[in-house]
């Protein structure tokens, strides 16, 4: 059956959301229809809602940090019910490609992250109607409606006991930090790692550092007052290249005997990136990138760098299978060795879901949850 429900809708860019009454289509082939139970503003939200770098697409339910329980599941769904708890992902897992088959990698040739797709892969069609008008989706989620519908391969199945308010932001930014930390940096204890940029991302860059173990993690940031907040999550140094004349990853070579161990890239610049890079250690050191850079980015270094003997990696997602490696992830918040609280910094009701964007505009907020369900 159609179910009508309330939905943020974004009508055009920069323009505040709506509340409205949407239809939600059944789920078809390999499809769930989901209830959100709450929702979290991730940056990537703000971007395409301001649509300043990429094609608009409106209007639009946006939002991909979600938790939520299965409503129904449409033909060919075997391995997800009704009642069931899970977490929509903007990227999937379909199980079947060369991609998902690859102990290597996670990025699904079926349901790899789309920006500019604004329909269902099955049929073309949007599950979502206003009288009869088609509303787009966003990254294959739109978790900002009580009812959504996603591929399959795009849910993972989680711990019912687990707090749906505090494990929604895995979905995204805080697995992307850490996992390009624990994933693909894999720092020694002892070592030395250095986070470039200190928002949601780096942070949970910094919360995996700390998880293994590093000795000094030096964030880098040009905002100073994020120091504070950032020794929640294990930072133990700051530097602002504004203080400082010379290039930072000489500074950062004096700091730390020639360079760090790791470094963690996470602003999306490519100026960064380049500064992530050189400020790694000759003979080990391995710099990932995080950070999505301008399309029109180039990245530009002397080749000696990796002739001495540096590793330059980059990550999506952290390198999570989103199917298989979340619901390990909840268990690991639920054994308290990963605190999700400290990177929660508001919480909204659904109706002032503009709230939210206003924090992250303003920059006084890490993650904003917005309940849903409590409407």
């Amino acid at each position: 059956q159609v179910i009508k429900c309330k939905a943020a809708v974004a009508w055009a860019a920069g323009e505040p959301l709506k509340i409205e009454e949407v239809e939600v289509a059944p789920p078809q082939a390999m499809e769930v229809r989901i209830k959100i139970h709450y929702t979290a503003l991730c940056h990537t939200d703000l971007y395409f809602w301001e649509a300043k770098g990429q094609t608009p697409l409106f209007p639009r339910i946006l939002g991909h940090e979600a938790a939520g329980v299965v409503e129904s599941v449409g033909e060919g769904v075997t391995d997800l019910k009704e009642g069931d708890t899970v977490l929509p992902v903007f990227t999937g897992e379909c199980g079947e490609c060369r991609h998902c088959k690859s102990e290597e990698s996670n990025m699904c040739d079926l349901l790899r992250i789309n920006t500019d797709r604004g329909v269902m892969i099955s049929d073309g069609k949007s599950r979502f109607s206003i009288n009869g008008k088609p509303i787009y989706h966003f990254v294959g989620t739109s978790t900002f409606s009580e009812y959504t519908v996603t591929h399959v391969g795009s849910l993972a199945k989680i711990n019912p006991e687990a707090p749906l308010d505090k494990v929604c932001i895995l979905s995204c930014g805080v697995s992307t930090g850490m996992g390009a930390t624990l994933n693909v940096a894999k720092p020694k204890k002892g070592s030395s790692v250095a986070i470039f940029g200190l928002g949601g991302v780096g942070l949970a860059a910094a919360e995996g550092a700390r998880i293994a173990g590093a000795s000094r993690i030096i964030g880098i940031d040009l905002n100073s007052d994020r120091f504070e907040k950032a020794k929640l999550f294990g930072v133990t140094e700051f530097i602002n290249p504004l203080d400082y004349k010379k290039p930072i990853q000489e500074v950062i070579a004096e700091k730390t005997d020639g360079g760090v161990d790791y470094s963690i890239e996470c602003t999306g610049n490519v100026k960064a990136m380049i500064q992530a890079f050189e400020s790694c250690h000759d003979g080990w050191g391995v710099a990932v990138l995080v950070g999505v850079p301008h399309s029109d980015a180039v990245f530009a270094t002397s080749p000696v760098n990796f002739l001495n003997e540096r590793t330059l990696k980059g990550t999506f997602f952290g390198n999570y299978k989103p199917r298989t490696d979340l619901p390990g992830l909840v268990e690991l918040y639920m054994d308290k060795k990963l605190e999700l609280e400290k990177f929660i910094t508001h919480e909204v009701s659904f109706a002032d879901i503009n709230k939210a964007f206003d924090y992250m505009i303003k920059g006084e907020s890490l993650r904003c949850v917005i309940n849903v369900i409590g409407n």
